[in-house]
């Protein structure tokens, strides 16, 4: 991760990023007549982003090499517009053509509320966790830590839910597509590290990822973005075997880095039984608080 400083260096951020999205869009599906011969890129060229966006061809190259380019909002919009962006990608454009200044720096630590920590408490059957920055389990019920793994029992520094897909092999088997997941994982880091470009504990995360996990260092590569709020995940749970949960990313009110993960299953299927199923078994402590994907091992 970097950024345009005063003293001119690149934003390598930006440029990567417009470069990832500029070679996933065919001229066709940018509304181009195609050319006779054979492409040398797989997909639009520069000139071609330029002339969709309406600026010229070395004002948009100097964009890509984030040189000494600061770009308006109407050509930000522009840009995004001619490599098809969505609400998510574009947002990540703007911040990462526009990163803040200044040094690494520590944010303050983030806490969990004492009302919110409660209602996690009330949660018997309906896993739940509270998701800070970069992905820091700050907050587990029991059904959650049943669910994933015991993350209060870990040091602060690995309760981290990309850690935790990545470097835990319990974690391969709990996810039945764990290829989609760890990838969405991934997408949502990058997604943090358009806002918060200068954090420290981020660059160390990423970069013992893509020292210990070659597939975190080829997605990574990719800069993909994304921002979860809603879906289903399919889980092979060790003791209660398939779930298809449906999962909800609520932003609790005064910290918009927090996110509250609630699991649920569809009333009367299997999925619903097996999280009962799993609730009693914690609720009788046949399994402790944690046990989750670990109880395989």
């Amino acid at each position: 991760m970097s950024d345009l400083t005063a003293g001119g260096a690149p934003n390598t951020d930006l440029g990567d990023f417009l470069r990832s999205r500029r070679a996933r869009i065919t001229p066709q599906e940018a509304g181009l007549a195609p050319e006779p011969g054979t492409r040398r890129v797989p997909g639009l060229r520069r000139e071609e982003v330029a002339r969709l966006a309406g600026v010229s061809v070395d004002y948009y190259v100097r964009l890509e090499r984030g040189r000494g380019v600061n770009a308006s909002e109407a050509v930000l919009d522009a840009v995004a517009r001619a490599l098809q962006l969505d609400g998510t990608e574009r947002s990540h454009l703007f911040a990462v053509a526009r990163p803040s200044r200044g040094r690494p720096r520590a944010l303050p630590p983030q806490r969990v509320r004492p009302g919110l920590r409660r209602v996690l408490g009330t949660m018997d059957t309906v896993p739940a966790l509270v998701i800070g920055r970069r992905l820091d389990v700050l907050a587990a019920n029991a059904m959650g830590r049943a669910l994933f793994t015991d993350f209060e029992a870990l040091p602060h520094r690995e309760r981290n839910m990309a850690r935790f897909i990545f470097l835990d092999e319990a974690a391969r088997e709990l996810y039945a597509d764990w290829p989609s997941s760890a990838r969405g994982t991934v997408a949502a880091l990058h997604l943090y590290a358009g806002r918060h470009p200068h954090d420290p504990p981020l660059a160390e995360l990423i970069g013992e990822l893509s020292l210990r996990d070659q597939d975190f260092r080829r997605w990574w590569a990719d800069h993909d973005v994304q921002r979860r709020t809603y879906g289903s995940k399919h889980y092979h749970h060790p003791l209660v075997g398939d779930l298809v949960l449906e999962y909800e990313a609520l932003t609790p009110a005064g910290d918009r880095d927090q996110t509250l993960g609630l699991h649920t299953a569809e009333p009367g299927s299997p999925s619903e039984h097996g999280l009962r199923l799993l609730a009693g078994l914690v609720a009788g402590a046949e399994v402790g608080p944690g046990a989750g994907a670990r109880a395989g091992h």
